[in-house]
């Protein structure tokens, strides 16, 4: 998902969500990065100032509404909104991830296998949307984010009862995307039923498996022409031959010849086993192959700063100072800082056998051979990867090592002071 930053007019806090990018936007609104106090991220869905009216106001508490109705893991939930606020808005389950538009635009098409996949699994999350008693309207590609969890539904802006004839819209106005809009929507019939949101996962799955929708027009007046006309059959070019019937179902002109949204599970799920796989395991290849690398968040948002802890060798004794982590100093800086303090070690600590010798910073071993990877022992530890749940070090990133005479590893005075005083401790806890 692209992520562009905000624009001096935006404002950065909404509802108690710092509003961090911008995700996306429309006529109505801007959609918004946004993160809660306790760090949660969430979408923030945002009228602009220019069209909140007392109807804008209306349609908007109607999504909020049927947000609140509408469960399912498919489903992007409702997180809190307030369509009231001066500038009314809602949050959502941020899903970091493209939509199927983009995806395609940067990825191409899917293989019938992942298409399959995909339409079982929207399919399913539409029909418990059509068991809650309301209908989408709305379903395009750019209405389908490709999460890390898979594919999930988002903007039930013009979501409605599926029983009801009522509507915002003035009358001889139709709403919805033209292009994945079925015949009876575009005319403008009254109440739909659940076969619009069939023709328009027929029209999403046949954009992710060739990459164009059922009728294409440069002009508004031809597009509609073309999805009200019977006699104009939708393109199905480029759609492989297994998924040929089902698509040309879905896109059926009459709403009764479409199947119902179990029929299509069951189809997908068949063209899925044709290949030799079970769904759970398509399922599973869809996700990888869609998901998007889960950097761009913690890219966006700033990492917190390590705690500093000033360093002052003249105040510690002989004991912290043969034990405390090595300083690195901000180069013109002035201030040293140091690693966050370990967990103490066991006070029994097991003693090496008599004969051993504990290997120490320039022992001759650890000069001169290199560790073996598969023995823990001779492993050097590991920096932890900064990350969402940890601070990058205040540390500078290691170099190449200084090599002295011989190709053998030169240490500065400081580390031959420490290492000898790690001998003095270590001789003075033994036993023998």
């Amino acid at each position: 998902m692209h992520i562009a930053p905000l624009s001096p007019h935006d404002p950065t806090e909404l509802g108690g969500y710092e509003l961090l990018g911008r995700i996306g936007h429309g006529g109505m609104g801007q959609v918004y990065l946004g993160e809660s106090p306790g760090g949660e991220p969430a979408a923030v869905k945002v009228i602009k100032p220019s069209v909140v009216d007392s109807e804008t106001r209306q349609r908007f508490a109607q999504e909020v509404e049927i947000l609140k109705t509408i469960w399912g893991a498919r489903i992007a939930a409702l997180l809190d909104a307030d369509p009231e606020a001066d500038r009314p808005w809602l949050a959502t389950e941020y899903i970091e991830g493209l939509d199927l538009s983009r995806h395609v635009a940067s990825h191409g098409p899917l293989p019938s296998l992942l298409t399959a996949s995909l339409g079982a699994t929207l399919a399913e999350a539409l029909a418990t949307v059509h068991k809650q008693g309301l209908l989408h309207r709305d379903l395009k590609p750019a209405n389908v984010l490709l999460g890390p969890n898979g594919p999930k539904v988002i903007d039930f802006g013009l979501a409605v009862f599926a029983e009801s004839s009522v509507s915002l819209t003035a009358p001889n106005t139709v709403v919805g995307t033209p292009s994945c809009m079925p015949p009876e929507q575009a005319n403008g019939e009254k109440p739909l039923t659940s076969a619009v949101d069939v023709y328009a996962l027929g029209a999403v799955l046949l954009f992710a498996v060739s990459g164009h929708l059922p009728y294409q027009a440069a002009n508004i007046h031809v597009l509609f022409h073309q999805v009200t006309d019977p006699a104009t059959a939708p393109d199905l070019s480029g759609v492989p031959d297994e998924l040929v019937p089902l698509l040309k179902a879905m896109l059926a002109h009459q709403a009764q010849d479409r199947p119902a949204l179990d029929d299509v599970v069951q189809q997908c799920r068949a063209v899925i086993e044709a290949q030799g796989f079970k769904v759970a395991q398509a399922r599973r290849r869809l996700t990888s192959h869609t998901a998007a690398p889960t950097q761009m968040l913690d890219d966006l948002i700033p990492p917190a700063e390590a705690p500093t802890v000033p360093f002052s060798p003249s105040g510690q004794s002989d004991a912290e100072a043969a034990t405390a982590p090595p300083a690195t100093t901000e180069a013109g800086a002035g201030t040293t800082h140091v690693l966050p303090p370990t967990l103490p070690e066991p006070k029994h600590k097991p003693m090496p056998e008599p004969g051993q010798t504990p290997t120490l910073v320039d022992s001759p071993k650890a000069q001169s051979e290199t560790p073996d990877a598969t023995d823990p022992a001779q492993s050097p530890p590991l920096e932890p990867a900064a990350g969402p749940d940890r601070a990058p070090s205040n540390l500078p990133a290691p170099g190449p090592r200084a090599k002295g005479r011989g190709g053998r590893p030169r240490h500065s005075a400081q580390a031959r002071i420490t290492a000898q005083r790690l001998r003095e401790a270590y001789a003075a806890r033994a036993t023998f």
